[in-house]
C-alpha cells in the first residue's frame, strides 16, 4: 500500500470537493475576488498563515536552520517580526479604501491609469517570484512522495492550483490556506514533540547537541547556535554581515507589500476584522516559526549528513523536514508532513495566481484599458481566469528551468525585496504624505521595481554567477528599498503639486480610519 499517494489524493479530493462548493458560490465579482468579504476574524487569521507559512517556511527554513543554524534562524525572524509593519502601517488603510487590489489604494487620490498599470506589473512579477519557489518545492516533494520526475511533479501541481483559481475563485482559496494552517501547525507539533521526546524532553539536552552538531556522529562537529555560519565574514568574505542586513530589510519590510498577503484584508467585513485577523496570523505564524527551530536543529543532532546531502555532496536544504519526520514517525508520518508539505504549496500557489489575476483584471484590464468603464458584465472574472493560465505557465516554466536544487527561502526572500522596494514606498506615501502625487507613485513603484530586478540578475546568484558578479550582495533589499523610497520622494517634490491628490488626502484620512464608505460585505 502507498500511504504517502493515498494522503496525497485524500487531500486533493478534499480540496477539489471545497473548490466544487464554492464555484457554486461564486456570483459577481465581489464574491469571486474578495470571497463576498464575509470571512470573519479568525477564519482570516488561519488562512492569512496560511497563505505566508509557504514550502519556503516549511521546507526551505528548516533545511536552512539545520546546515547554518542561528544564520538560518533569521530567517524565521524576519518573517514573523515583518507581521508588525502589518498590523501598524497597512491592513486598516489598505481595507478601508480598497475594493480587490493594492492599486485601488493608490489609485483613490492618484491618477488612477498610469498607477494601476505599474501596481499591476509589480504584482504579476512579486507573484511570480513567490511562485517559482513554491513550484520548485512541489516538484521536490512529489519527487520524493510518489516517485514523479521533477518537471511532471511541478505541471501537475500548476494544473491543480489552476483549477482552485479558475473555478473556486477567493472563497476556495481561502478554505484551501485554512485547512492547510491546520494541518501544517498540527504537522509542526507532532514532529517539535518526537524532537524533544529523541532528546528526552531536556532543553539543556537539545541545545548541548545543536551546540557541537555532528549530524548523527557523521560529520565534523560545528556550533550551529553560533553566528556566522552562512553570513560570517569567515564563510561569505566582507559582505556576508551586510547580506544579513539587507536579507532582514527584505523580510520585514516586505510583507506589507506582498499582494497575495494584502488582497486577504479585502475578504473580511471591516477594518477591525482585518487588525483581528493580523493578531490571529501573528500569534499562528510565531507559534509555527518556533517550532521551525526544533526541525532544523533537531535534523543537524538526529539525522545523518548522507541523509540530507545530494548525490554531488551539497545540502539538500528543501527535504530536511520530511526527511526528519520519515526517521521520527516511520513512513506513515513522513507521509503525512510530505502531503501537509504539498497543502502547503497548493494553497499559496492559489493565493499567488488569486491576486496576481485580480490584479491583471480589476487594475489593468478594466480600469487601464477600458477606463474602468467596463459593460460587459463578468468580463472582468473571465479576464482573472485567463490571466492565471498565463501566470501558471510561466512559473512552472521557470521553476523547470531552474530545477530541484535552488533554496525555496532564497527565492522567497528575493520576492519580499522586490515587494519592500516597489510596493511599500507607494502604500506608504499614499496613505501618510498629503503632497504625494502621481508623478511621485510612478517613480516610485518603476525604479523600485527596476532596481530590485537588476540587482538581483547582477548578484552571486544571477546571470554572471558567483565568480563575474557585479553585485555582491545575493539580496538587494539594503539597496533597492532606500532607491524605491528615494524616487518616489524625489518624484514628488521635483514635480508640480497636484491640488486634487492633495484634496483627496483629507477624505482617505478619514476613510483609512474610520472605514466610511468602505466596501461592504455581500451575501452570498
Amino acid at each position: 500500500m502507498n500511504i504517502p499517494l493515498i494522503m496525497f489524493l485524500a487531500f486533493v479530493g478534499l480540496t477539489l470537493l471545497i473548490t466544487f462548493w464554492a464555484a457554486k458560490k461564486n456570483t459577481g465579482a465581489s464574491a469571486y475576488f474578495a470571497a463576498g468579504r464575509s470571512i470573519t476574524g479568525w477564519q482570516n487569521g488561519l488562512a492569512v498563515a496560511g497563505d505566508y507559512m509557504s514550502a519556503a517556511s516549511f521546507l526551505g527554513i528548516s533545511g536552512m536552520i539545520c546546515f547554518y543554524g542561528y544564520d538560518g534562524f533569521m530567517y524565521s525572524v524576519g518573517f514573523l517580526v515583518a507581521y508588525i509593519t502589518v498590523l501598524l502601517v497597512v491592513a486598516e488603510p489598505l481595507r478601508n479604501a480598497g475594493k480587490y487590489t493594492m492599486a485601488d489604494l493608490l489609485a483613490y487620490r492618484l491618477k488612477p491609469r498610469p498607477v494601476r498599470a505599474l501596481a499591476s506589473l509589480s504584482t504579476l512579477t512579486v507573484s511570480t517570484f513567490y511562485m517559482i519557489a513554491q513550484m520548485v518545492g512541489a516538484g521536490v516533494i512529489i519527487q520524493r512522495l510518489i516517485g514523479l520526475p521533477f518537471a511532471p511533479a511541478v505541471i501537475g501541481v500548476g494544473m491543480l492550483m489552476l483549477v482552485y483559481v479558475v473555478f473556486g475563485g477567493m472563497l476556495a482559496t481561502t478554505w484551501v490556506q485554512i485547512i492547510k494552517a491546520l494541518l501544517l501547525i498540527a504537522g509542526a507539533m507532532l514532529l517539535s514533540y518526537l524532537v524533544l521526546q529523541y532528546h528526552h524532553f531536556s532543553f539543556t539536552e537539545f541545545f548541548n547537541a545543536v551546540s557541537k552538531a555532528d549530524y548523527a556522529g557523521t560529520a565534523e562537529p560545528k556550533n550551529l547556535m553560533e553566528p556566522g555560519l552562512k553570513f560570517g565574514v569567515a564563510v561569505a568574505g566582507p559582505w556576508g554581515p551586510l547580506d544579513l542586513i539587507s536579507l532582514g530589510l527584505g523580510l520585514v519590510l516586505g510583507t506589507a507589500g506582498l499582494p497575495h498577503i494584502l488582497v486577504r484584508f479585502y475578504t473580511v467585513p471591516d477594518a477591525k476584522t482585518a487588525r483581528s485577523s493580523v493578531v490571529w496570523a501573528m500569534a499562528i505564524i510565531g507559534l509555527f516559526y518556533i517550532m521551525t527551530t526544533f526541525f532544523g536543529f533537531g535534523a543537524a543532532t538526529i539525522l545523518k549528513k548522507a541523509l540530507i546531502t545530494t548525490a554531488a555532496g551539497k545540502p539538500d536544504t528543501n527535504m530536511v523536514a520530511p526527511i526528519l519526520a520519515q526517521v521520527l514517525g516511520g513512513e506513515f508520518f513522513f507521509a503525512f508532513i510530505s502531503a501537509v508539505a504539498f497543502a502547503t504549496i497548493l494553497a499559496v500557489v492559489a493565493g499567488l495566481t488569486m491576486s496576481a489575476s485580480a490584479s491583471f483584471a480589476h487594475d489593468f484590464y478594466s480600469n487601464v484599458i477600458h477606463h474602468g468603464k467596463t459593460n460587459r458584465p463578468g468580463m472582468e472574472v473571465k479576464v482573472a481566469r485567463i490571466t492565471a493560465f498565463c501566470v501558471g505557465a510561466v512559473s512552472i516554466s521557470i521553476a523547470i528551468y531552474l530545477g530541484p536544487s535552488v533554496n525555496a527561502a532564497f527565492l522567497v526572500g528575493l520576492a519580499f525585496a522586490v515587494a519592500a522596494s516597489a510596493n511599500l514606498p507607494v502604500i506608504i506615501f499614499s496613505v501618510f504624505w498629503k503632497r504625494f502625487n502621481t508623478t511621485g507613485a510612478v517613480a516610485g513603484l518603476s525604479v523600485g521595481l527596476a532596481s530590485s530586478i537588476i540587482l538581483i540578475l547582477l548578484s552571486p546568484n544571477g546571470v554572471f554567477g558567483k565568480d563575474g558578479a557585479i553585485f555582491p550582495l545575493e539580496n538587494p533589499g539594503i539597496v533597492s528599498i532606500p532607491i524605491g523610497f528615494i524616487a518616489a520622494w524625489l518624484g514628488t517634490i521635483l514635480t508640480a503639486r497636484d491640488p486634487e491628490a492633495e484634496a483627496k488626502f483629507a477624505e482617505l484620512t478619514v476613510r483609512a480610519h474610520t472605514g466610511l464608505g468602505a466596501e461592504k460585505a455581500t451575501s452570498h
